[in-house]
């Protein structure tokens, strides 16, 4: 996999399969099976990990507790529909915007 997007995107469809054809030794359909609460829960979970990673500065912890976090996104991405893509699309448009600049474009 050449485009570090690729990953994502392998990723995600894996995840969609797993919802699909869920199977008792997958972690991701016993995730789907308990619902939206356990998905954000972990994804909860995997924030406050990565925040403490990135308090003690450890590289090698921010970079696991990061993949985790990553993957956890995805499930609750997966878990309704949404398309790695239209995240890169927010982004995309995003891009080049100073922070307060894309937070007065919402109005917030």
């Amino acid at each position: 996999m050449s485009d570090s997007s690729e990953i994502i995107s392998a990723v995600y469809r894996v995840i969609q399969e797993r919802k699909a054809n869920p199977t008792e030794k997958s972690y991701t359909a016993s995730l789907m099976a308990k619902g939206i609460d356990k998905i954000l829960k972990k994804v909860g979970e995997e924030a406050t990990e990565v925040v403490i990673a990135g308090k003690g500065g450890s590289r090698e912890e921010i970079v696991y507790e990061t993949a985790d976090l990553i993957f956890h996104n995805l499930v609750l991405l997966g878990y309704y529909d949404i398309d790695p893509e239209e995240v890169y699309a927010e982004l995309r448009r995003r891009f080049g915007l100073s922070g307060i600049e894309e937070k007065e474009s919402r109005g917030a």
